[in-house]
């Protein structure tokens, strides 16, 4: 089974690997190679995952995995003249495969991810008391709230980028309800994206809806993983 791959450095000093066809699959590592080296072991584990919300069913074939290499993305940050800075808006992955517009099927796939991340996230959270998601951590940025804030603005920023998203004066302040909000517009906005060949260059960076969908994904994933860490201290 072929998987194409895509590879992303320098994200926070690390290397992620993306199956590019599968939204959510990825792993990061110390370098390229190991990120490489890892990412049939995130394939069958994703596989797994999908079937154990699809009624034992996977989409994901894990057998004789064949791995092609679309591409490899060096992030750089850029100043409001678009030069290159040391600090400044990061610019992250975008692949060949990013222009491929999506079809229904992965549109649908797409919808059912997302519903079971959004229950993968707060089954993270269940039973906590407002004290503990308020609760800061030494060395984190944001408290277990703070992270559910930045999952529900980050999905309006991602639809931003498509010129998708609703006014921003009226994204939520509050962590629950900017969730609902966000993920209200993208379960809207997403099925009318089907075989959309739609393309948009936004502060020195392309978006796609393949790209939107991927990175959606990716997140809120990525903080699921985030917030366990945090309950298991």
């Amino acid at each position: 089974m072929f998987y194409h791959i895509g590879i992303e450095n320098n994200l926070d000093g690390r290397s992620l690997a993306w199956a590019l066809d599968h939204p959510g699959c990825f792993i990061y590592a110390e370098t390229a190679d190991l990120a490489l080296a890892g990412i049939p072991e995130a394939i069958a584990e994703y596989g797994d995952w999908v079937a154990s919300r699809n009624e034992g069913k996977s989409w994901v074939d894990s057998n004789d995995i064949e791995l092609v290499l679309d591409g490899t993305w060096d992030i750089y940050r850029i100043d409001a003249e678009f030069e290159l800075v040391a600090e400044g808006y990061e610019v992250n992955a975008w692949y060949r495969h990013d222009w491929k517009p999506l079809t229904a099927d992965e549109i649908e796939r797409g919808l059912r991810i997302l519903a079971w991340t959004r229950a993968d996230l707060l089954d993270a959270i269940y039973g906590l008391e407002p004290a503990q998601l308020a609760a800061r951590y030494p060395g984190e940025r944001w408290s277990i709230e703070g992270i559910l804030k930045h999952v529900g603005g980050a999905e309006w920023w991602y639809l931003d980028r498509l010129g998708l998203a609703f006014p921003k004066v009226d994204l939520s302040g509050e962590a629950f309800l900017r969730l609902e909000l966000s993920r209200a517009r993208l379960n809207e906005v997403l099925p009318n994206l089907v075989k959309s060949r739609q393309v948009v260059g936004m502060d020195g960076e392309f978006w796609s809806p393949r790209k939107l969908l991927r990175r959606l994904v990716w997140h809120e994933r990525d903080h699921i993983q985030h917030i366990r860490r945090l309950v298991m201290r």
